[in-house]
């Protein structure tokens, strides 16, 4: 087998060609299928034009089932998981399901117990596994990513945090590796994880596939987060939510929050805490930031005026709170990109 090691460092010894399976089930998200193996397809063709070209990438699809439909009822070829070498790396494609009601029902189909067998079995024998946007949710039933930080879709974050509380969920990153997991965010961010593992076999490839995918580096799903489609998934926040909105110029005290979402100031946290995992204080900065960025983008007011009417006292907070939060400055904001 490969030794594989895809961390922080992005590092990957190469011994041999990679093995790498795409896990795939019944009802596949089209896109995600078509962008693991189209971005893998395209490293492969353009790996002999660098200097030191990477070893091969051995693209396998694999399913629990003899017959496999996407989500748009095309087939797909898979082998069956009992009929396949040992991979190397293991990634998962999001479900078509895209809402919470429709992936939960999703997840006590009869497929999901033997995909997680498969998973289970290829990580005890060392596979690195990686999934994307829903996909993750198939991930986490295994049980294996206890214990380790993860992301998501970031509209499917709270029922994530709910269904699998001892996973450190933070649905902000497009991208996050924990020892031998990697998860990547919503939809395209099945392009994103394709490409770290591309990296860690050959930076170089990395980049020239991007370039020809016209593929930016993105490492966080902050800024296209809608935050009342997150306070919809509980009543309590989404009243906490209402208050909020209201009081962005005014200032935040938690007293008035819980009393305006009729609950205690601990009750109030910990609700937030457990569907949010954010405190009732970063969920009204991250509602500031969203208006101020609305502000930044419809009009023309100054730095200064979108921060007063936010709530902060100058534009110098509002800048950094921006960078910090999304990773982009008020130019990038004000050209939208």
């Amino acid at each position: 087998m490969t030794d594989i090691s895809i961390g922080n460092n992005d590092n990957i010894d190469i011994i041999a060609a990679m093995k790498l399976h795409l896990l795939v089930c019944d009802g596949v998200f089209d896109l995600g299928l078509a962008a693991f193996t189209d971005t893998v397809g395209l490293a492969n063709a353009m790996a002999g034009s660098l200097p030191q070209a990477p070893a091969h990438i051995e693209l396998t699809l694999v399913g629990v089932r003899r017959r496999i439909r996407t989500a748009q009822g095309l087939t797909v070829p898979v082998v069956t998981a009992h009929g396949v070498p040992e991979p190397d790396v293991v990634l998962v494609p999001a479900f078509g399901d895209k809402m919470p009601d429709t992936l939960s029902a999703r997840l006590t189909r009869p497929d999901v117990p033997d995909a997680v067998a498969a998973l289970q079995q290829w990580c005890t024998a060392g596979a690195h596994l990686g999934a994307a946007c829903s996909g993750s949710f198939l991930l986490a039933e295994s049980g294996l990513l206890d214990g380790h930080r993860a992301t998501t879709s970031w509209w499917l974050g709270p029922m994530f945090r709910q269904r699998y509380p001892n996973v450190t969920l933070d649905e902000s990153r497009m991208i996050v590796n924990s020892t031998r997991f990697t998860t990547a965010g919503a939809a395209l961010a099945h392009v994103d994880l394709a490409l770290r593992i591309i990296r860690g076999r050959s930076p170089a490839l990395a980049a020239l596939v991007a370039r020809y995918l016209l593929v930016e580096t993105r490492s966080s799903q902050a800024e296209f987060v809608i935050p009342d489609h997150l306070a919809h998934a509980d009543p309590m926040v989404e009243r906490f939510e209402c208050w909020a909105r209201r009081r962005l110029a005014k200032g935040f005290s938690l007293a008035e929050a819980a009393s305006a979402a009729g609950t205690s100031e601990r009750t109030l946290a910990r609700r937030l805490q457990s569907v949010l995992g954010k405190t009732p204080l970063s969920y009204f900065q991250d509602l500031r930031v969203e208006h101020a960025v609305h502000l930044l983008r419809t009009g023309n007011a100054s730095v200064d005026q979108v921060a007063a009417q936010v709530g902060y006292s100058d534009g110098v907070t509002l800048r950094a709170l921006l960078r910090r939060k999304l990773g982009r400055g008020v130019r990038e904001l004000r050209r939208g990109g």
